[in-house]
C-alpha cells in the first residue's frame, strides 16, 4: 500500500515535535491529523510542500510546516518536500522559474555574467519576472504534486486490491 511506502520513509514524530523552531505551534503540533499517512493529508502535503520549494525566502521549511498545520496536511511530508531547493539545485531551479516569468510576461530577458554582484545590481529588472515565474512554477508543482499523489494512492490502492484478488483466486482453485 501506498501508505506502507512513505512511512518508511517518515522521520520520527517525536523528533520533530522537539525541533526548536517548530515550538511557534504550540500544542496544535501535537493535533493527529498533522500525522496521518491517508490520501488525502498527503495530496494535500505535496501541494503545500512544492508550492513552498518554490518560494525564495529563507526559512522555508517554517513556512510548509504553518501551510501544513492550516491546510491539516502531512506535517513531515510537507517540510521535506521543500529540500527540493537546496543550496545545490537552488540556481538553475530559480534560473528556471525566472525564464518562465519573463516568458509569461513578456519581459526581456536580462542576460550577463552570473554572479552575486550582476544580480543584486539588475534586481530591478529580473525581480518581477522571477518571483512571477517562482508563483507560476510553484502554483503548477503544487497542482501537479496533488492530483499526481491522488492518482499515485488510487492506483496503488487499486494494484494492492487486484493482487489481494487474484491471491484469493489461487488460493480457492488450488483448495
Amino acid at each position: 500500500m501506498a501508505k506502507k511506502i512513505i512511512k518508511k520513509y517518515m522521520p520520527d514524530p517525536d523528533k520533530i515535535k522537539a525541533q526548536k523552531s517548530l515550538r511557534f505551534l504550540g500544542d496544535r503540533l501535537h493535533d493527529p491529523n498533522l500525522w496521518h499517512l491517508n490520501r488525502r493529508s498527503v495530496s494535500l502535503a505535496f501541494a503545500v510542500g512544492l508550492f513552498v520549494a518554490w518560494v525564495p525566502t529563507p526559512m522555508q521549511m517554517a513556512f510548509a510546516a504553518t501551510g501544513a498545520f492550516y491546510a491539516r496536511a502531512n506535517l513531515p511530508i510537507s517540510v521535506a518536500l521543500v529540500w527540493i531547493t537546496n543550496p545545490i539545485t537552488m540556481p538553475p531551479l530559480f534560473y528556471f522559474a525566472y525564464r518562465v516569468g519573463v516568458w509569461a510576461l513578456n519581459k526581456p530577458y536580462v542576460s550577463g555574467e552570473f554572479s552575486v554582484d550582476t544580480v543584486f545590481s539588475s534586481m530591478a529588472d529580473i525581480g518581477g519576472p522571477f518571483l512571477f515565474g517562482c508563483f507560476l512554477v510553484g502554483t503548477t508543482c503544487a497542482t501537479l504534486g496533488y492530483f499526481g499523489m491522488q492518482l499515485f494512492w488510487r492506483w496503488h490502492v487499486s494494484h494492492d486490491w487486484d493482487v489481494r484478488q487474484s491471491a484469493r483466486s489461487r488460493d480457492k482453485s488450488a483448495g
